[in-house]
């Protein structure tokens, strides 16, 4: 699998002016004895998030190994959007957490050429290395250093409810574009709004998922390489248009968020929705009917385009901030190989649904059936690339959502979304 990056001009300029503020308490070292190391870990995977339960358990399982040398102490940040915020701050500011969440995107890549982040491209050469997921680590290195280990990893397939598709009278999920909106139809009559959608959030994620699965079904694995000014980008924001019209999505998809998307298709609102492997035990637990009914595919074939893609990437990497120390330092690799253990990994995957970037062994245990949904999504693939987020700086991708608002309120057509999103990345 590979991650094709896209770099532009704007990285870091946001720092400058910043209040330098400890915006994580992790910043400022501490350590509870004189033999006690302690390492703050802010973190998002917490409250109800699908892995917080099992982290929050490793986490209290690796303390008590090491009782009296290490002490690993979570700080909660169940905001996603936030901890991204404060994080980008944080590390601009020169105020680096001793563990942290590490996001994969180009804007947060450009941390790697400071003197920040701990390097573990040396520990990684080792057998610890050779337990990851092949590709992974590559696409974690950046000038032959190695400052976050990769960690989650997704697809993001479409999710359809077929228990609403059977009420419409649609036997299985449209195999190209205009079979798509034929089933559109056929959902709206039996009163069922098609798709989540959603212009909100710092990415409009489910809707910028949805432009990815398009531009991939159009330019193809290499599609990301291609300028914006390709024509493949305005077809893709013509058909994404469309979504917004015609009863296809709900009314608040214009300015909604997350929760707006996520929450239709967990009421059994919409029959169609796009999200990650990570989201299977927030279905489970708050819709388990909706989660019963779930099925996940590849995007309808676009006109003149491929089919069968899929949007793949590194959701999540584990980073620490560098440290002179030796034994600090031994402090934080004996963490982090705990938390990519594979014994560890496969009780985080088997109990949240979440797919990741080390190999562990399932035996006779029962495996999710809509995470061995995902597993055969993955493996059915004609090829994965990554989604538009993962090739852009973040305030980019943040424009999306503001391009993709006004054009489907009639303000901007199609090609005057691009240009929006072009004129962002000069």
């Amino acid at each position: 699998m590979k991650y094709p990056m896209r770099t532009t001009g704007r990285a870091l300029c946001f720092a400058a002016g910043l209040v330098l503020v400890s915006l994580f308490s992790g910043c400022d070292r501490q350590d509870a004895g004189e033999d006690e190391i302690v390492l703050k870990w802010p973190t998002i995977w917490v409250g109800k998030d699908s892995k917080a339960p099992m982290v929050e358990k490793l986490v209290a399982e690796f303390n008590e190994e090491h009782a009296g040398s290490i002490k690993v102490e979570i700080e909660p940040n169940p905001d996603y959007d936030g901890y991204r915020n404060k994080l980008n701050t944080a590390i601009a500011s020169g105020q680096v957490p001793d563990i942290f969440v590490f996001n994969p995107d180009p804007t947060t890549f450009q941390y790697y050429e400071g003197d920040l982040l701990m390097d573990f491209s040396e520990d990684l050469k080792g057998s610890w290395g050779d337990t990851f997921v092949s590709g992974t680590i590559d696409a974690a290195t950046k000038n032959e250093m190695v400052k976050s280990i990769p960690y989650e990893q997704a697809i993001t397939p479409i999710w359809y409810n077929q228990a609403l598709f059977d009420k419409a009278g649609i036997g299985s999920f449209p195999k190209t574009f205009d079979e798509f909106w034929a089933a559109c139809d056929k959902l709206k009559a039996a009163g069922i709004v098609p798709t989540s959608q959603m212009t909100g959030g710092t990415n409009a994620w489910t809707s910028m998922l949805w432009y990815s699965h398009i531009v991939a079904g159009l330019g193809g694995p290499d599609v990301w390489k291609k300028p914006f000014s390709d024509p493949v980008f305005e077809k893709a924001a013509a058909i994404l248009l469309h979504m917004y019209q015609d009863g296809n999505t709900t009314k608040d998809a214009v300015g909604g968020d997350a929760a707006v998307s996520g929450g239709h298709y967990l009421a059994g609102d919409t029959a169609i929705f796009i999200n990650g492997p990570w989201y299977i035990g927030r279905v489970k637990s708050d819709a388990p009917e909706v989660y019963a009914h779930t099925k996940v595919t590849a995007a309808p074939q676009t006109p003149g385009g491929s089919s069968g893609a899929q949007i793949g990437f590194l959701l999540s990497n584990l980073a620490a901030a560098k440290t002179d120390d030796p034994t600090r330092r031994a402090a934080v690799i004996s963490f982090m190989k705990w938390m990519t253990a594979p014994e560890n990994i496969k009780r985080i995957s088997m109990d949240s649904g979440s797919l990741f970037c080390v190999k562990f062994q399932v035996g006779d245990e029962a495996v999710d059936p809509l995470q061995k949904q995902f597993m055969e999504a993955a493996a059915n693939a004609t090829f994965i690339t990554s989604h538009f987020q993962g090739n852009v700086t973040t305030d980019v991708a943040a424009e999306f959502g503001q391009a993709l608002g006004k054009m489907v309120l009639g303000e901007a057509a199609p090609k005057e979304f691009v240009d929006q999103i072009i004129e962002a990345t000069e």
